[in-house]
């Protein structure tokens, strides 16, 4: 299993199981693949409003430069169902 993640665009808000989705978060997907993960969170009560998705791989990339963090200030979270 790996691990993507997705962001969220200014007007995507999203409550699912008690956990609020905005654009200050990263939502963390355990699936087999990308294509997997955005299935998912498609037939999830998100949809089509997330901004885009990221593997762990490219995440750890982005993270290397310090300011890609700082957009999302709240940090990574899990949805029960999701991750």
């Amino acid at each position: 299993m790996s691990k993507y993640y997705f962001s969220f665009g200014q007007t995507h808000t999203h409550k699912i199981n008690g956990v609020l989705l905005h654009p200050d978060v990263l939502l963390e997907v355990d699936a087999e693949s990308e294509g997997e993960a955005r299935e998912r969170v498609f037939a999830s009560e998100i949809g089509d409003k997330f901004f885009t998705s990221y593997s762990e791989e490219r995440l750890k990339q982005l993270g290397e430069k310090a300011e890609f963090f700082s957009y999302f200030p709240e940090g990574v979270v899990r949805v029960e169902g999701l991750s």
